[in-house]
């Protein structure tokens, strides 16, 4: 007997189950790469687009208040003015092909601004071989937004001389902590279901605090490829100087159509969790949904990669629910082919423009 093709659902549960794993065998390929960013780098730009580039955002979960270094995330193919050779820049694109990217792995060169590739192949692995520029090799199968666990590894791993202390034990805490829980999220009745019930039809927004940003850009990412759903994100404290001024005069009719997401870090400051509070009871008063989600874990790394987990599995449960295919994304495949028809199609290496008569000399 033939056996049976896996359904969009089941291969999406499967690479998710993977994360844990990912986030292992990516940290020691970031580890073991020759281009481990040195202890001394004052600052890193991380050039990607979609599923490539939320492992940046991720990343500066742990950067930003446990290093010195100051890590971007651009999602662009235009370098800005101000980076030079005194950075450097992780150029990430899981196919290897997405233009952009390839536009801004160019113009990092021309500049003479150290990189490092992390692709599973494509035209920025050949261009990364024939510039002996270094590569931290992404496994292929599937689509990039499944492989974010390794990514996230690869950057950690590349990263780890500018933390106080490595992360490798660390790390390897965190998977094992993981480990024993993603069963749990799996489940078709563990919490990401029981969310995903109440949210029913309505149009989610994300908060989350401040240092948490990019976990809370994954799950709108998530939900808006898995699910086909709309979502939006904000964070504390910033929603309270204008998004709350929204909820505090929305409609009975409008409120019935939203749902807000509060992921919530235990180990919060006190200031935060009393926010976090407050929005509850107000949404609450204006018959706003509110699925209040605890990011339940001392360690900053633990919380930030169960929560990502938690929220794959469940945009997956309100793509289930729904009886949406969580697998494709026809709507990125059809502006891709569009866009193929344009002059955008300018992927050819690009070579520095001669300079004009008289011009002046650009800064390295």
């Amino acid at each position: 007997m033939v056996p049976k093709e896996p359904t969009g659902a089941e291969r999406m549960r499967a690479l998710a189950l993977q994360l844990p794993h990912q986030l292992r065998d990516g940290f020691r390929a970031g580890l073991e790469s020759v281009a481990t960013i040195p202890a001394d780098a004052s600052s890193v730009a991380l050039f990607g687009m979609g599923g490539s580039a939320i492992a940046g955002d991720l990343a500066a979960t742990l950067t930003d208040p446990e290093t010195e270094l100051s890590l971007r995330v651009i999602r662009s193919p235009e370098l800005p003015r101000s980076l030079h050779r005194g950075g450097h820049a992780l150029i990430a694109s899981y196919s290897g092909n997405t233009w952009e990217t390839l536009h801004a792995y160019d113009e990092a060169g021309r500049r003479g601004i150290p990189r490092v590739v992390l692709t599973s192949g494509g035209a920025l692995a050949e261009r990364a071989a024939e510039d002996d520029v270094p590569c931290v090799v992404v496994p292929a199968g599937g689509p990039p937004r499944a492989w974010v666990g390794f990514v996230l590894g690869g950057v950690l791993g590349l990263l780890d001389p500018a933390f106080p202390e490595s992360n490798e034990d660390r790390i390897g805490q965190a998977v094992e902590i993981l480990e024993k829980r993603i069963a749990g999220y799996a489940s078709r009745r563990g919490p990401p279901s029981r969310w995903a019930a109440q949210l029913k039809g309505r149009e989610p927004a994300i908060y989350t605090e401040t240092g948490f940003a990019g976990l809370a850009r994954r799950w709108k990412t998530q939900l808006e490829e898995n699910a086909k759903r709309g979502a939006s994100f904000d964070v504390v404290p910033e929603l309270f100087h204008n998004a709350v001024v929204g909820w505090d005069a929305i409609s009975a009719a409008a409120a019935a159509q939203h749902a807000v997401v509060q992921l919530e870090w235990s180990e919060a400051p006190a200031t935060t969790a009393a926010r976090f509070g407050y929005l509850a009871r107000l949404l609450g008063d204006r018959k706003v949904t509110a699925i209040r989600v605890p990011l339940s874990a001392p360690d900053r790394l633990v919380a930030l990669v169960t929560g990502v987990s938690l929220g794959d599995f469940f945009s997956l449960a309100v793509a289930e629910q729904a009886h949406v295919d969580p697998y494709p994304v026809d709507a990125i495949t059809r502006m891709k082919t569009s866009l193929e028809r344009t002059a955008d199609r300018a992927v050819p290496r690009a070579t520095a423009p001669a300079p004009r008569a008289g011009a002046r000399a650009s800064r390295p």
